[in-house]
This record gives structure tokens, sequence and C-alpha cells, in this order.
């Protein structure tokens, strides 16, 4: 009896040791636990998840059957009606069994805002990622700090402390996202990023306005405390800017503007948790978007126009000065923006009046993408060096290519965004080929490799320096023999001649 029972013990531990190993899986449906969500337990480890069972309710209410009736036709009694089922012949296959994911702990990033670091600390911090732009590093900088000193003074101040939400204005590649990113990884709270064109009024096809918080919860892990003192990023907001001799309702527009009004002030968002759109089988969460910090950003092409025009009506009349054409000084322009020039590109002043701290980003300059390329702590040279390093091979690039890959930047009007994929095709062939070649100790990529008209530098580990060059096929009428890339002519043989007289002659 007690090795009957401590086998009977041993069989057990192995079942549970299996369901907690592999996932539960509906036997109707065959979705895993992770897909189909809690399973309710049948007779003999045979699981059904709740979406087929309620399936199943509604098809044998719908049918008239009675359940009464139904047990009699299947002879079984009552409840008992699993009670002749084979159950071998349910179970599921071993092949068809799936691993639950190992949850990795990570540890809590949690901002205390006790200990809230100085504006010219969190300046310092970005300037180890970030190149240039030091007036907007110093603005964002001092409106973090402020945004968390009130978060942390919570409802004990006397003096009602304002949101410090910030509207970024800056062509594109200039460094926003990045910017943001940097900053939220530094300061260790939740960030979630949106694209302003994905957005439409509620009712229509498109993301509700409330899903931007959706995003942050789960950048948080379905935390609401972490959420709640998060960064919110929506990115391409002049997009949303109201258009102009429009007659139908602009729901992609103004009424994005009105409808995140309330978020940017703050107020209390029901969110689905686990989804983006509201749904009656997702359940949801209350978020107070009170103390998340909003930023928005945008290229606002056209703005500096619209500053244009309004810095040269103040020099008219006889005895003003001829105004000088602002082409070559849009960042000066873009620094000089009013609430008023926004108003004209077409954002209303109710959402304006929510994003107090205005900050230009200059567009960057020759100088500043060789610096971009080469300084940061990921600096694009370094992860491409980093990756040769992993094959035992030393990437170098001097300083004329560094300058060859920023003009190339430069043409395409893309910012610091285009510099990865000239780079890219820059090294390509080398990364494809390196891998398989183990003498190879470095690589050096000069301008004309940028430019095309060189080859990469090769050295070996014999210590030789050579080009490479691929192989070329030389066509001949003759035979053709392959020699170090290049085909040369073979020897053919004479023919000998018969003759009826003279015998042969060569």
């Amino acid at each position: 009896m007690r090795q009957n029972g401590e086998k009977m013990s041993e069989n057990n531990d192995t079942i549970n040791n299996q369901e907690e190993e592999y996932e539960k899986i509906c036997y109707i449906c065959r979705r895993p636990e992770s897909k189909a969500g809690k399973m309710i337990a049948m007779p003999g480890n045979v699981y059904v998840c709740q979406d087929c069972l309620q399936k199943t309710f509604d098809t044998i209410n719908n049918s008239g059957m009675n359940y009464d009736d139904m047990m009699k036709m299947s002879g079984m009694p009552n409840m008992g009606m699993f009670g002749n089922m084979n159950y071998q012949d349910m179970d599921i296959p071993e092949n068809q069994k799936i691993k639950k994911k190992k949850k990795v702990k990570k540890p809590e990033e949690k901002l205390d805002l006790r200990n809230i670091p100085a504006p010219h600390e969190i300046k310092h911090m970005l300037d180890e990622y970030v190149v240039g732009q030091d007036y907007a590093k110093k603005v964002m900088s001092v409106a973090v700090y402020n945004h968390y000193k009130r978060v942390a003074a919570g409802d004990q101040a006397d003096v009602e402390i304002e949101k410090s939400n910030m509207l970024m204005i800056g062509p594109t590649g200039s460094g926003k996202t990045y910017l943001v990113k940097t900053l939220a990884r530094l300061l260790q709270v939740p960030l979630a990023i949106a694209d302003a064109t994905s957005l439409t009024e509620a009712g229509y096809i498109g993301d509700d306005i409330e899903s931007v918080v959706s995003k942050l919860l789960a950048a948080a892990d379905n935390d609401v405390e972490r959420a709640e003192h998060g960064i919110i990023f929506i990115d391409e907001i002049d997009k949303i800017a109201k258009k102009k001799e429009t007659r139908s309702r602009d729901v992609s527009g103004e009424s994005v503007q009105q409808g995140m009004l309330k978020l940017l002030e703050g107020s209390d968002v029901e969110v689905p948790v686990g989804a983006t759109s509201k749904n009656a089988m997702v359940p949801q969460v209350t978020v107070s978007t009170k103390n998340i910090l909003f930023i928005c950003g945008g290229a606002f092409e056209g703005i500096d126009k619209i500053i244009e025009k309004r810095i040269d009506q103040k020099s008219i009349g006889f005895n003003a000065e001829i105004a000088e054409k602002h082409e070559d000084d849009v960042d000066k322009l873009l620094a000089q923006v009013l609430p008023q020039d926004l108003v004209k590109f077409g954002l209303i002043p109710e959402f304006i009046g929510r994003v107090p701290v205005n900050v230009s980003l200059n567009p960057l300059d020759q100088d500043a993408l060789v610096r971009i390329l080469k300084e940061p702590k990921s600096a694009l040279v370094k992860q491409y060096q980093r990756l040769f390093e992993m094959d035992g091979v030393k990437l170098t690039f001097d300083d004329d290519a560094l300058i060859a890959i920023a003009k190339k930047a430069l043409e395409r009007k893309t910012g610091a965004r285009g510099l990865r994929a000239i780079v890219e095709q820059v090294i390509m062939d080398l990364m494809y080929e390196i891998p398989s070649q183990t003498d190879v100790t470095e690589c050096l990529i000069t301008k004309g490799v940028v430019e095309g008209t060189e080859d990469p530098q090769i050295g070996c580990s014999d210590q030789k320096v050579k080009a490479t060059v691929p192989k070329k096929r030389v066509k001949t009428s003759n035979h053709e023999i392959e020699h170090s890339g290049v085909k040369v002519k073979a020897a053919v043989p004479k023919k000998r001649v018969k003759t009826s007289n003279h015998g042969e002659i060569a």
C-alpha cells in the first residue's frame, strides 16, 4: 500500500510539474493559455477556454434542446457526463504542447522624487548621448526638473503649479525623438511614443486619443502608479493642424486637438489593459494624466515663412530698413516663434495654451553630423567597430571619410537619420565577406570608398595590405584560364596538315 501511495504521489508531482512547465491548451480551439486566457479545468485534465465554453452554451440554448433530454440521449446521467469518456484520446499530443515563457525579473526602475537631478545634471547626462542642441537640452532639463518637483509636491503645495508640457519644433532628423528617448532612459521612467497622424476622433477609423495612455500603461508593465509618472511623446503634431478651406468634418485635425485638451491638462481616463482600443472583453483601468509629462514634436514645415512675414511687416514705412531674405537663417527664425505663428499654422489656441514650454531645434550642419558619427557613447562608428571586433577585425574611418558621409547626409536632407543608411551602404560588402575570411585583421575606410572611387584597404595577418577587387571575367575567342581573377589565353597545339606528295607540313 505504501509503495502504491508513493507511486501515486510521484505521478501527481510529475503532472503538476508538467502543468507548470507547459501551457494549458484549449481542447476545442487548440489555443494556448497565453492567447486564449484563463482555462476552465474539466475531468481528465481537459481544459476549455471561456470563449469556447460560452459558444457551446450559446449553441445549446439556440438549438432549443433540453439539457435533461441531451443527457438521456447520450446515456450520461446528470453531471457524470464525462464519466464514460476515454481521456487518453482527449489528451494534447506531446508535439503540440507549448512551453511557458520564463518570466525574467527586471530590476525595478523607479524615479526617486525626493532626489530629482538638478537641471545641469540632466543636461550633462544628455550631453553624453546627444550632440549639439545645447539650448534645447537646457530648456528640456529645466522643464523636466520643474515637472517632477511639481509631482513630488503633490497636493500639499499652497500654490497650484501647472504642468510643463513641451512643444518641440525642428526639421526632420534634428534629434527630437532621440532626445526624449534618452531623457526617459536616464530618468528611468516609462515612455510611450505615438504618431499624431494615426489619431482620429472617437468613433472613426484609426486610433482613439486615449490609446496613447494605453501605450504608456503597457510600457510600465501595466503598473498604473508608474504610468502616472511617465512621459508621452506625440510626434508629427504638426500633421494635425487645422485644415484650411475644408467643409467636411476634420476628424484627424482640429477634432484631435480638441480631444487632447483634457489629456494635456490632466484628467482620469478609462483605458484598456493589453489593448489599444476599448473592447467589452478587455479589462479597463483608470489612469490619471495629471502627473504625466506630454512632449509634442513636429517639423512644422512652412512656419519659417509665417515668422518671416511677421518680422518683415515691422519694417514697412519710409524710414524702415529693407528686410533681408532669411533663407539661410531657418534656425534663427524658428527661435523667434510665437503663439500667434502657431495659430496661423493651424494649431488651436486652447492646445497651444496647454504646451507652455516651446523649444526649437537647429538643423544639423556638417560639423554636427561628423560629431554625431564619432563622439556620443552610442555613436554610429562605435557601433560598427564593435560589430567588426566580434569577428576579430579592427574597423577604421579616416576623417575625410566621415566628412564625405556627412556631406551625403546633407544632400539627402534627412538629418541624422540618413547617416546609418549611408554607412550601411558603404561597408555592406565588407560585412558580407569579412566573417568568412579568417586572415583579415583590419579595414580602413577612406574618402574614396565613401564616394565609390576606391576599394577598402584590407590588412591581413601577414601584414600585407591589399584592396578587395572582385574577380573579373575576360572573354576571348580562344580557350581561357582563370588565374588571380584574370583570364589568360591557353596555348593551343598546332595542327599537322597531310599532303599527298611531300608528306606532312606543320
